[in-house]
């Protein structure tokens, strides 16, 4: 590779107007470095000067990053045969400090770390994974998703704290189990029309009927509207006139953004699943109990679709965060729960193992002994996610649907044993 056939690595330093790039050999030398810009010129630029090093597609140069986003990167991995590892900024800054204690920064100074990264510790890095476009797709798409969903809960839960503040009878009204959900359709329509105390003594029955037909209820509406009716009229503390005029004007404004949040988390939800139901990889994951369209979108979005991503099930253990770290130092040796995890896989996962541990009886068994050996509610669904996950990985790389009487096996009673 090379005049010389020697191997090459390269840096890049990435900013926002620009990056700085670095190629090294193997002995470190620095062997070319430019500055280039995020544009076809630039990209441009970055191809010629690799390609003056020996470059090819044979023999590409492996590139490493601070990002795994951006148009750079994924310019660099649509040819599908080049290694680009993201290597994170923590990590840089540490290998920074081998070469100066001065903590001083430069982007050229960055990009020859990220290159002498790949030089020296290549191997003990992971280089993004090779997945498909449809794949890619759905993992902007379920990201996306996920991000509306944690928008919905966070301007659900500040819509409950200022009505708590003045309106504590619209709260009760909506609650089930204790738990007020604000985010559901016929709430958002009857708290529009009713944004204050003063305003819901003034409402009408069939103005709450029409309210809740709006909001898309079809069965035992006259029943619901005479319920809600009661429950507001009841007599209640009171903020002063204006000051409760002025909490309602709040709660309008955040009823719209939390509109907003239901909108978007819908429309991104089903998008998802529609792209999510075309991949090839869609009967496998669904087949797992506690995976439908939504969770199962997610699930495959941190995953990818590159079988070669993850040697085993413990790397994909290890990376959702589900495999327990032994820490041990002299005497003293510890088991806890992995810290430093892809958190989008972990909160997908939590769900499935509780949609799991609810509706697969086999998946509730092994949850039930969880608890009897100790674990409390959050350890004992992480330890069913762990073997969950394990068994995804088996089957995606045999491209077999699950099956349970293989995944949770019945123990053999004690008599069978004694006669076997």
């Amino acid at each position: 590779m090379g005049d010389d056939l020697m191997p090459m690595f390269c840096g890049i330093d990435w900013a926002e107007g620009h990056h700085d790039v670095a190629i090294v050999d193997t002995d470190g030398v620095l062997r070319a470095k430019k500055r280039i810009t995020e544009d076809v010129e630039g990209f441009t630029e970055l191809l010629t000067l690799l390609a003056d090093l020996g470059d090819t597609d044979q023999e590409p140069i492996p590139v490493a990053i601070e990002t795994s986003r951006g148009l750079l990167v994924a310019a660099l991995r649509a040819g599908g045969h080049r290694p680009v590892f993201a290597i994170n900024p923590m990590a840089v800054a540490r290998y920074r400090e081998r070469h100066s204690v001065a903590r001083a920064k430069s982007d050229h100074a960055d990009a020859m770390t990220l290159a002498n990264i790949l030089r020296v510790d290549a191997h003990v890095h992971r280089r993004l994974p090779a997945d498909s476009e449809l794949a890619q797709s759905i993992s902007v798409l379920a990201r996306a998703h996920q991000d509306a969903i944690w928008r919905r809960t966070r301007a659900s839960n500040e819509l409950r704290s200022v009505l708590r503040e003045y309106y504590p009878a619209f709260l009760e009204s909506f609650a089930a189990n204790t738990v007020t959900n604000l985010a559901t359709a016929e709430a958002r329509a009857v708290l529009a029309i009713a944004p204050t105390p003063a305003a819901a003594t003034k409402l009408t029955k069939t103005r709450i009927a029409t309210a809740l037909k709006r909001a898309g209820r079809s069965r035992g509406i006259e029943q619901a509207a005479a319920d809600i009716h009661a429950k507001l009229r009841q007599p209640r503390l009171r903020q002063l006139p204006l000051v409760e005029d002025a909490f309602g004007q709040q709660a309008l404004a955040l009823l719209a953004a939390l509109n907003a949040a239901c909108a978007s988390a819908q429309t991104l939800g089903d998008a998802a699943a529609e792209a999510f139901r075309g991949h090839p990889d869609y009967a496998i994951i669904t087949s797992f109990p506690g995976l439908a369209d939504s969770s199962g979108a997610r699930v495959l979005a941190e995953i990818g679709d590159d079988r070669s991503r993850f040697v085993d099930a413990r790397g994909l253990k290890a990376y959702a965060g589900s495999a327990p770290v032994t820490r041990a130092s002299g005497r003293s040796t510890s088991v806890t729960y992995r810290r430093v995890k892809n958190d989008r896989l972990a909160a997908a996962g939590w769900i499935w193992a509780f949609n799991a541990s609810t509706h697969c009886e086999r998946a509730k068994v092994h949850y039930r002994r969880r608890r009897d050996h100790g674990d409390r509610h959050s350890a004992a669904l992480r330890n069913l996610f762990n073997r969950l996950l394990g068994q995804l990985h088996y089957c995606l790389q045999h491209q077999q649907v699950f099956n349970q009487d293989r995944a949770f096996p019945m123990p053999i009673p004690v008599e069978q044993q004694v006669l076997a």
